[in-house]
């Protein structure tokens, strides 16, 4: 007998979430904050949200996902091309990682990563270029792109 396929990871159900995370901007956001990052993620993330760090989910939501991403003045795959060398020049490994996998989801190939990657090693030094190669490695072995 075939083992059962888990069901699709379901948004988070917004009569489920706290009233600071509901309305039409939020649900904006995470639409396209889910779609990018992964359901899975975005969903424990904002499960996650307590008193302290509700607004700073907001924040993110609202205004990173459903403002700029949003945007039509750059694709969703350039900007996954930008965070991926701001995040290296920052060295910036856990947010790196989530992004790199958005990258790919936006259509990012693992040789135009390892140019950015390069490229952004010449500008902003060797040392978080070499640690941005680590992690890149790491999420591209993970999703079978290596």
């Amino acid at each position: 007998m075939p083992a059962k396929a888990k069901p699709a990871a379901k948004p988070a159900a917004a009569n489920k979430r706290r009233k600071e995370l509901q309305g039409p901007a939020f649900e904006k956001g995470l639409a396209v904050r889910r779609e990018v990052l992964g359901g899975e993620y975005v969903d424990a993330s904002i499960a996650r949200a307590d008193d302290f760090t509700v607004d700073f989910q907001k924040l993110v939501t609202e205004y990173c996902w459903g403002e700029v991403w949003t945007r039509k003045g750059l694709s969703r795959r350039d900007r996954s091309l930008l965070n991926i060398a701001m995040l290296t020049a920052l060295n910036r490994p856990n947010e790196l990682r989530l992004h790199l996998r958005g990258a790919i989801n936006n259509g990012l190939t693992r040789d135009e990563i390892k140019e950015a990657l390069l490229q952004t090693g010449i500008y902003c030094g060797i040392p978080a270029c070499l640690d941005a190669f680590k992690v890149a490695s790491e999420v591209l072995k993970e999703m079978g792109k290596l």
